[in-house]
């Protein structure tokens, strides 16, 4: 049956400039971590932490995900840098520009480091968790796009209007079919209904100290698992799933657990701000005194007045006084 429509693939995903390459897969990353860091800070002062926070938090979260992404990447696809017939040099496992990259691992360091930066500015993390949550999944959704220039992260062969072309011989095709599953948009797509569901969420439920980005953890894993099943490219299987997707099952039990354990957990996420005189403020100074302790600033003028009165001292009395103490010398 002919195909009536199909997505084709870019016949590039890297272009020289001079001596510089520039790639599609890295402008896809850099674009999302914008693109988050944007919408954090955004979320960061609606919630009344002070501008700029999310963007000194990036500077923590980047490197130590680029690591942790790359790293999961190596260990869990050693055999392409290590061992005789190694298609890779093990020097190569270093270059984190010529791609691999694992989400799980990026989450992971990427977290870790936004937790050592919070404890150095006294920030919750869990506050900084629940609002960076819709963010990060939208920057997994323009990420994706980067496995699409690089013709990776397909599915299965199908002749859906949306399927996906792939270029013979690479890895995962199939001899005789042309286009397949186009499972990096089923994910990109994910995710952003993700994003949109986790904003109405929280408005509607409040949820703090970790829980939604809890749910972004479910959720994510929760999708990641029937796209990893569709995807034909090499992969490491244990009792007939993929490594990924033993991961994901592994992580949604994790996080449905750390949701129903803080279900009822309460108090102050500090958010490294104190606030001014007057104005309320999560972390700061209290607003209002403790009425037991108020000022006479609450009082009325007159009952100011009597209360003047009765506290100074009779004057003729004090006068009388004097003059005794003076007799008496």
């Amino acid at each position: 049956m002919p195909l009536l429509a199909s997505i084709p693939s870019p016949s590039q995903g890297v272009w020289d400039l001079g001596p510089l390459p520039i790639r599609a897969y890295a402008l896809c990353i850099v674009l999302g971590v914008i693109v988050a860091v944007w919408i954090g800070e955004r979320r960061w002062r609606a919630r009344g932490g002070a501008a700029g926070t999310i963007t000194d938090l990036a500077v923590w979260a980047v490197p130590f995900g680029l690591v942790g992404g790359r790293l999961y990447h190596v260990i869990t696809d050693w055999q392409l840098y290590f061992g005789s017939g190694a298609p890779n040099r093990p020097i190569d496992a270093l270059f984190i520009w010529k791609g691999g990259l694992g989400i799980w691992g990026a989450i992971a360091l990427g977290a870790l480091g936004v937790w050592i930066a919070c404890r150095r500015r006294g920030i919750s993390f869990s506050a900084v968790a629940d609002t960076l949550a819709p963010a990060v999944a939208v920057a997994q959704a323009i990420g994706r796009w980067g496995n699409y220039f690089n013709q990776e992260l397909f599915g299965g062969p199908t002749d859906l209007p949306w399927a996906l072309r792939i270029d013979p011989g690479r890895p995962g095709t199939v001899p005789g079919a042309a286009t397949y599953h186009p499972a990096f948009l089923y994910e990109s797509l994910w995710d952003l209904g993700l994003a949109g569901l986790l904003v109405l969420l929280g408005r509607r439920f409040n949820l703090r100290h970790g829980r939604l980005f809890a749910l972004y953890v479910a959720g994510y894993t929760l999708g990641r698992f029937w796209i990893e099943g569709l995807r034909v490219d090499p992969a490491h299987h244990i009792l007939g799933l993929r490594l990924n997707q033993w991961t994901s099952v592994v992580v949604f039990l994790a996080a449905l657990a750390y949701f129903w354990l803080t279900r009822n957990k309460t108090g102050e996420e500090p958010l490294g701000v104190t606030s001014e005189p007057g104005e309320p403020g999560d972390g700061g100074e209290v607003e209002n005194p403790d009425p037991a302790h108020a000022s006479d600033q609450a009082d009325e003028p007159g009952e100011r007045e009597e209360r003047d009165e009765r506290d100074e001292p009779d004057v003729a009395e004090a006068h009388a006084v004097h003059n005794g103490e003076a007799g008496q010398r």
